[in-house]
Formats: C-alpha cells, structure tokens, sequence
C-alpha cells in the first residue's frame, strides 16, 4: 500500500533519514564519542536497496593540558574590615546625630544653608526650582553644575545670580539665590558615655567599633566569596593555549543570547529598548557575550583537564546523592529524576559536570589566595564550614532533567 501512495524510493528515503540518527547514536555511546557538534553523515551503501552503511564525520572535545594549574594566584577584596572603613562607618552616626548651629562666618563645604532659590529660564520659571526657605547641604551638587562653588565663600543675607546647568538639563538657567542663614554640624565626641547613652546596646567605644568590623567583615567576606569562583575560573582559563572551538562558542553564545532575552520578556523590556536605553549596538551586545563563552568553553576544557590529571572520578554513591539533591529542587522523588536523565541520554553529560563541579573544588582548595596588599587569605574562611560554595560559575551547569540533552545524535 505505501509503495503504491508513495512509492518505495520514497518511503525508504524517509525510513533512512529516520533510522541513520538512531543508530549513529547509538555508535556514539558504544564508542563513547564526546560529540560537540552535529555530525556530518554520508550514506555510503544500501540508499536504493540492502544493507546501509554511512560515514560520520564527529566533532570532538579537545584534551587540553593546563600547566601551572595546581599553583593559582587569586586576588580577592579583603574579607576584613579597615580602620578607615570603621571611622566611616563611626562619622555616619556622629552626622546622624550631631546637631545644626548658626555658624558666623562665610559659607563652606558641608555647612548646611537656608536659602530662596529662583530658577528661571528665558524669563520663565523653570520647574523645580523656585522654592523658599530650602535647607540644603554645601557640597552634594543637587541642584546644578557649579551651584555649590557659587554659595562658598558667601555669608548670611548675601543674595548671587549667576547662570548654571541645571542637573540632568543641558540649557542654562539663570539663577537668583539668597542665603538666609548658614549652620555648621558639630559632630558628638565619641566616648564611653556617648555610646551608652545613645547606643543603647553596646557600653563602650572598643565594642560598638567591634560590631561595625564585624558587620562591614560579614558584608566583604561574603563579597569576596561571590568573587572566588569567577576569578578562581578566570585565572584557570587563562593557561588554556588551545583556542576555544567555534562549535562550541557558538552553542553557549546562542543559549547567552536566548536567556538574556527571555530575562528581558519576563520584565516586560525588549532587547532593542535595553539597547537603546543602554547605548549598545547588537553587535557589542554579542561580542561581550561572546567572550564569556570563549572563557566558559577554556573553563569547561581545562576542569576537564584538571580532572583528568588529579584522577577525579564520580562513583555510583555520588550521582546517587546528585539525583537526589536535584529531586529536592525540582520536588519530585530520585528514582523519576534519573529515569528521566537516562531517557535524554544525558547520564553522561552529568557525570561530566560533576566532575568538572569536584575539579574546581580542588583549585579552590588548592589556589593562593591573596588580597591587594599581597596578603594570604583563609581559605577556609572563604569557603565556609561546609565548603558551599556556589558552583554555578561559567561552565554551565545544566540540571534541567527535563530538556532534552540534544548532542546532536
């Protein structure tokens, strides 16, 4: 009957095309091809009648060597706070809680000034600026470019035109401004006494500067944890000499592109409006994505590699425990996790990525890791009790069970 409708080239052209994928995947498992781009095939024999054979062609993941890998040199912010960051952190309360007095002399830097501001442009009144009795801070540069360099020097009663930008404008607008007083913030000392009576917690000056450091210490610390990995990363990437192949930059920088995208639809915001708003072209847009992938394909290589040469595997026990981890995530139970990992065929793939995920514990365990005076950092410090660091740094980890894993089988 289909020979009939069809006819019989037709149907076993159709029954090749169906066929060739299947079984050019299934040699590629068998013989453990780690493909990372489609295949060229040629059907070399039985394309009219008996037996088929075809040629594949397969693109294969570089083995790269990356020297020097076990001696890493990682410069992070440092995780502790400064004495200048504590005595900023001291004068933001002092300011908060000084107190304004008449100051009688000329207007300086900080002072804070009432003043009857007239703003007015071409005779008219530009919107915003007219406004009587305003106290305003010397020195913040709300109002325009140059404004505050007109009020120091002045004193009480003084009354100055002059013409000035306004902030955000580009047309000048011509400025009436009359001060009427000029206060000065004296700042509390900052004694035991002080601090009890106004800090109710803390009793004493050393402890209240302890809180501050411990305070400004967890914020860096967990700024330079975020750090970590990405530098650790890109340190690593940098010993890798063999150039990223274009089969694979083009697969991350086509997935770059289509998650920026959707980011951007999901705020309500096309990419051509965050362009324009941003003042990129498309092409610079993809240029830059394009060298996080050339440096997420060096970093997936060289975990690879580091993997290899430090004998890092992935035992049973383990991709046990990942299938279970991920089943948390994505609330279902362990065994529909890996059953739906080994229909895709993506087994594999997982393996790969968790033993790039146990190479880069290695280097983070393994790398110096210093802050910008040169100084050696605690790396246990940064890495935490239970070595939880986040590893969705840039060699991808795909977890979504439920995508297809399509390798180009």
């Amino acid at each position: 009957m289909l020979e009939a409708r069809i006819g019989l080239a037709a149907a076993r052209d159709e029954a090749l095309r169906d066929a060739v994928p299947v079984y050019l995947a299934q040699a590629v498992r068998e013989h453990d091809v780690d493909l990372i781009a489609t295949p060229e095939v040629e059907i070399t024999g039985g394309v009219e009648d008996g037996p088929v054979s075809f040629d594949a062609v397969c693109e294969v993941r570089p083995v790269v060597t990356v020297p020097g890998y076990g001696g890493l040199r990682v410069e992070l912010p440092s995780p502790s706070a400064s004495e200048q960051e504590i005595d900023e952190a001291v004068d933001t309360e002092r300011r908060r809680q000084g107190s304004l007095v008449d100051a009688a002399r000329a207007i300086q830097t900080g002072d804070h000034v009432t003043l009857t501001l007239a703003g007015t442009r071409d005779g008219e009144p530009v919107p915003g600026l007219n406004t009587e009795d305003w106290l305003y801070e010397v020195g913040k540069g709300w109002v325009a470019e140059g404004f505050d360099d007109h009020l120091v020097g002045a004193e009480v009663g003084a009354l100055l035109t002059f013409s000035a930008n306004p902030s955000g404008t580009t047309e000048p607008a011509d400025f009436t401004v009359t001060v009427s007083s000029v206060q000065q913030l004296v700042l509390p000392e900052v004694t035991d006494e002080w601090v009890s009576d106004n800090l109710g917690e803390f009793d004493t000056v050393a402890a209240w500067r302890a809180s501050i450091a411990e305070r400004i210490g967890g914020q860096k610390l967990t700024q330079a944890r975020n750090l970590l990995v990405e530098r650790t990363t890109s340190a690593l990437a940098e010993l890798v000499d063999t150039p990223a192949p274009d089969s694979m930059v083009s697969g991350d920088l086509q997935s770059r592109v289509q998650n920026t995208v959707q980011q951007f639809q999901a705020q309500g915001i096309s990419i051509d409006q965050w362009l324009s708003a941003t003042g990129q072209s498309a092409d610079s847009f993809i240029e830059a994505l394009k060298q996080q992938s050339v440096k997420a394909v060096k970093v997936d290589l060289a975990l690879r590699a580091v993997a290899a040469a430090e004998a890092i595997e992935v035992d049973a026990d383990d991709l046990n425990a990942e299938y279970a981890r991920i089943a948390m995530q994505v609330r279902q139970k362990a065994s529909e996790v890996r059953k739906a990992y080994e229909k895709n065929d993506a087994v594999t793939d997982l393996l790969a990525q968790m033993r790039k995920t146990k190479a880069l514990d290695w280097l983070l365990d393994h790398a110096e890791v210093v802050d910008d005076t040169g100084a050696v950092l605690d790396t246990e410090l940064l890495l935490g009790k239970n070595h939880d660091h986040d590893h969705d740094h840039d060699h991808d980890h795909d977890h979504d069970h439920d995508h297809d894993h399509d390798k180009g089988h």
